[in-house]
């Protein structure tokens, strides 16, 4: 097809995501993945909107990206869709992730076997409806359910298979990755391998910071949608100075938070997404408990008799290494370390040495010197960094999203860079009048 009339398939996606799909795909997400109405909505429609639009817009910036021509000479450029098809798999935890890895590569011309997770099966059934809905032939995007490691397996077996667009744990990453190089001599071409894993994400407070802010950047960035995202805050470090301020106004907010179905629309936390990921989360606060170098001062409760359910905790070591400083527990659980005003400096150093992920991370501060330092040490400890804000809530086109080191190949979703590894640039030079003598002037005598 023309890119316009894939264009158009997919900004009709976006409409009818926007119009008469919106409370079908904001239902199923609440429902089959336990997100509040708000949570829902700002993911399974607004994000996943923007990301179809967006990446129209990018996609006729890439196509109108040509070289320069001299006299007698055209050239240009031929964004073609890779020789094969892309592999996407996809997370439970968003909606707009899941569509996003599939229809991206797909808006370049590609044909996708998408695995989404098999705890977001609703919303993807209701994806691929629209999908059909908007007039996506079939066969471009194929969507598959089973043993996620017997179908990675099948697909990798393919010399047709020209990429990946993942999104899941730095685990099974590394070792899709590891398979891949293990194969490569039987692909026609090197595959792309994009994609978005772990991540240990911090807050650290200057002296100079708000606790007020500070407070409000920890519970939201914690414990909205149960700390189930990729950029939650899960460590956080406060000075002596401010900490007890802090956290008074931590445990005040958490006596107002309501906990729940997302049914009830006053409920701010609800359930984690499946009995292992309740086990998960139940095994680290009964560590902490047993612990000398960690206590739970807030929360640490948990029910799984109506569902599974993690009462907000906060955690406080006096160990910057500690297990759930450095492990990636995906729940509502934040652990927090105090470190001396005076070790500002030293403390940005532990942040950036701490934890293998660079995903997301904040920093509070009312003094610029204090934020041009972090900008500095902190350079490789996040792909997305935030300023007096809470790590998490990156929008498409503003923020594009991405991390490195565990954390992934940061292609920057929301952003034309990611849509330019789905597609293999070929030049074309046409001369207008071609030589007929191969000789030079240079040659005469």
């Amino acid at each position: 097809m023309p890119w316009e009339s894939r264009a158009s398939i997919f900004l009709k996606a976006a409409e009818l995501i926007a119009g008469p799909y919106r409370a079908k795909i904001n239902a199923a997400t609440m429902l089959a993945q336990s997100k509040t109405i708000h949570q829902a909505e700002i993911d399974a429609a607004c994000e996943f909107i923007d990301f179809l639009r967006f990446n129209v817009f990018f996609m006729q910036e890439i196509y109108e990206n040509q070289p320069e021509n001299s006299s007698g000479i055209w050239n240009r450029l031929s964004y073609r869709p890779l020789e094969g098809f892309i592999y996407a798999v996809s997370p439970f935890n968003f909606t707009a992730i899941a569509g996003n890895l599939c229809s991206s590569a797909a808006m370049m011309g590609n044909t996708v076997i998408w695995k989404p997770s098999d705890h977001q099966v609703f919303s993807a059934q209701v994806l691929m409806e629209v999908f059909q809905e908007a007039g996506l032939p079939d066969g471009v995007i194929n969507m598959v359910f089973g043993d996620p490691e017997m179908i990675t397996n099948k697909v990798l077996e393919s010399p047709d298979f020209a990429g990946i667009h993942y999104t899941g744990s730095t685990e099974v990453f590394r070792d899709i990755w590891g398979k891949i190089g293990a194969q490569i001599n039987q692909y026609k071409s090197y595959p792309r391998i994009v994609g978005e894993t772990g991540g240990k994400d911090f807050i650290i407070a200057h002296p100079s910071s708000k606790a007020k802010e500070v407070a409000t950047g920890i519970i939201r960035g914690a414990f909205e949608f149960q700390g189930q995202k990729c950029s939650a805050a899960s460590r956080v470090y406060l000075p002596e100075s401010l900490a007890d301020e802090v956290i008074d106004y931590i445990n005040k907010d958490l006596k107002t938070i309501k906990m729940g179905s997302p049914e009830n629309f006053e409920n701010f936390v609800t359930s984690v997404i499946h009995q292992g990921a309740f086990s998960r989360l139940v095994n680290a606060i009964e560590q902490v408990q047993k612990d000398s170098d960690a206590e739970i001062i807030a929360g640490g409760t948990f029910d799984d008799s109506v569902g599974y359910f993690i009462n907000p905790t906060v955690v406080r070591t006096s160990n910057p290494k500690y297990a759930t400083m450095t492990k990636e527990l995906f729940g509502p659980l934040v652990t927090l370390y105090i470190y001396p005003d005076i070790e500002w400096s030293e403390t940005l150093e532990l942040v950036d040495s701490t934890s293998e992920y660079a995903l997301t991370g904040a920093v509070y501060s009312q003094d610029r010197y204090a934020l041009d330092e972090a900008l500095d040490k902190l350079e490789n400890s996040a792909g997305n960094f935030y300023i007096n804000d809470k790590p998490t809530g990156a929008v498409v086109g503003q923020q594009p999203f991405g991390g490195a080191r565990g954390s992934g190949t940061n292609d920057k979703a929301g952003s034309a860079s990611n849509l330019l590894r789905w597609v293999s640039p070929r030049l074309i030079k046409e001369t207008f009048i071609p030589a007929n003598d191969y000789r030079y002037p240079f040659l005469e005598k």
